[in-house]
């Protein structure tokens, strides 16, 4: 049973989320024909991307209706198709439809309808123009630029926003993989916290965490979600914390390419992150010269606060949307040419 913030929309009361869709006014339930006629008979040409769930098409609705419309005519939108194969598919699809269903945010992806029809299960989302953080941070592409400092800390100020609000919903939403991959950026590098088909609801009043089968990323889950099955608020601090040591080395979380101690990037990086004589070593050196060494340092130690073992210990997503916010108040000292003196600059 949960029902969303006032910040959200609103929402029915009650709520079972075991096998059943709910009362969700804001979503346009499609026929399978429509999404085949959105998608042009879901034509490779239109094919996005794929992953565990299924393949994701480039399709196209009517901007006010939803209604299917001719390719290239209209609102582009992204429509997930689940794999029958799918052994997860089924429960993630559901979660999908029952938390993205009823949650507004501007850090959130927008849900705007889905199919459930005999095997079919579709998801139809808004089209997020520049593509996943992974791809911008990760992928040596010449047309891809690198992410600048300024814009790594725009993105990390909207996703952190975007996990807060779901961390101080009436009924708390833990987030379950937060990752690179699952940030997606507008044209205006906004980031969209995308896929809640592991969101879980948070614990219960008096509890600290829910036990649930271990899922999610590794290199990215907490310690004791990892060891134990115990899932806290704070789980999803520790991914972020993950994300944001990706933002300040623009490297992997996991990466067997490196050598094996380095493999690991929190187990490798974790002891130099509080040494300001070495930190400088490990910063994306595609950003030299765009950020101040103190505002790298505060991120760092915010880094290592995110990371703390003990959920406990873990500042809450609404504290790290301040440090974030503060620290991008740092600007950069530029250093100012030398002023020529009258008889210098004679000599010149």
């Amino acid at each position: 049973m949960f029902s969303v913030a006032a910040r959200a929309r609103p929402s029915p009361d009650g709520a079972d989320l075991n096998g059943e869709i709910l009362e969700t006014p804001n979503l346009k339930v499609y026929s399978f024909s429509d999404l085949k006629s959105a998608t042009k008979n879901f034509k490779s040409d239109n094919l996005l991307g794929e992953g565990g769930f299924g393949k994701v098409f480039k399709g196209w609705v009517d901007e006010k209706t939803l209604a299917p419309s001719k390719m290239g005519s209209g609102m582009v939108v992204a429509i997930k198709k689940l794999n029958p194969e799918s052994v997860q598919g089924f429960d993630e699809w559901q979660s999908e439809v029952n938390f993205l269903g009823r949650l507004s945010h501007p850090n959130l992806v927008k849900l705007l309808g889905y199919c459930w029809e005999e095997k079919e299960l579709l998801l139809v989302y808004e089209f997020i123009q520049k593509g996943s953080l992974e791809n911008h941070l990760f992928r040596r592409n010449p047309a891809i630029e690198p992410l600048s400092w300024d814009r790594r800390l725009k993105i990390a100020i909207g996703a952190a926003r975007g996990l807060a609000f779901l961390h101080t919903s009436e009924k708390k939403i833990i987030y379950r993989d937060f990752k690179a991959s699952n940030i997606l950026l507008d044209w205006h590098y906004n980031a969209k916290i995308a896929d809640f088909g592991l969101a879980k609801l948070g614990p219960s009043a008096g509890e600290s965490h829910v036990t649930t089968r271990i899922m999610g990323t590794y290199g990215y889950a907490a310690p004791e979600y990892v060891a134990t099955g115990h899932l806290y608020v704070k789980s999803d601090v520790y991914g972020f914390g993950v994300v944001l040591l990706e933002f300040l080395t623009g490297m992997r979380a996991l990466d067997m390419k490196r050598p094996s101690e380095q493999q690991n990037l929190v187990d490798w990086t974790k002891p130099i992150l509080s040494q300001r004589g070495k930190l400088k070593n490990l910063i994306d050196p595609r950003m030299e010269g765009q950020y101040s060494f103190k505002a790298a340092l505060q991120t760092a130690q915010l880094i290592l606060k995110c990371l703390f073992t003990e959920p406990r210990h873990r500042p809450s997503m609404t504290e790290v949307v301040e440090t974030l916010e503060r620290i991008e108040s740092i600007k950069v000292k530029r250093k100012q040419p030398p002023i020529c003196s009258h008889s210098s600059a004679n000599r010149l």
